[in-house]
């Protein structure tokens, strides 16, 4: 399909909760499709549709080999955690240990509207809770403890990338409304 743009940190997109995916067609698989051609390219392991201004709760990944979508994910997370690096593709170039529970359930629904669930532990675990905070409106520095975050938004400041204008508004065809 096609890869697109990138949504950087100070997008608004970014901090807004995205809607459902109410109707699984063609520009659904579309959509999907553009997410993981978008994601590979990057390369990262996972990449939300807000990171590319759409804002439905959808997202894909690509961790060990494995390539999947999930559309309206649900989490349960075990009580045991990890520290991690951890990046994001909208904030280019910054990693921080960040805190994710060690393994996770995330059930939700393919892109032809069937009914999945995964099960993944370290490096997926922290991918579905990673991407499933993009479609929350939460970007991982805002899981950083204060002096972190502080480091966090000190460099974000400095990055070359901030500040970028966001791209223009398009429409969505779906029932959820514009594509932010």
């Amino acid at each position: 399909m096609t890869v697109q743009p990138i949504r950087l940190y100070g997008d608004p997109v970014l901090t807004t909760i995205a809607n459902p995916v109410e109707t699984f067609d063609k520009e659904l698989r579309k959509l999907v499709a553009d997410l993981t051609d978008t994601m590979l390219e990057a390369p990262g392991v996972g990449l939300a549709a807000p990171q590319i201004g759409v804002s439905l709760r959808v997202f894909s990944w690509w961790v060990d080999g494995e390539l999947g979508h999930l559309c309206n994910p649900v989490l349960d997370l075990s009580e045991d955690e990890q520290d991690g690096d951890e990046g994001c593709l909208s904030l280019p170039g910054l990693t921080y240990d960040t805190k994710r529970s060690m393994s996770v359930v995330a059930r939700g629904m393919s892109m032809y509207g069937e009914p999945i669930s995964i099960e993944g532990s370290e490096l997926l675990a922290r991918c579905i809770q990673h991407e499933t905070d993009h479609l929350d409106g939460i970007v991982f520095i805002d899981r950083l403890d204060v002096g972190a975050r502080k480091d966090a938004m000190k460099a974000i400041r400095s990055a070359e990338w901030f500040g970028q204008p966001a791209p223009m508004v398009k429409f969505s065809p779906h029932a959820s409304g514009p594509v932010l």
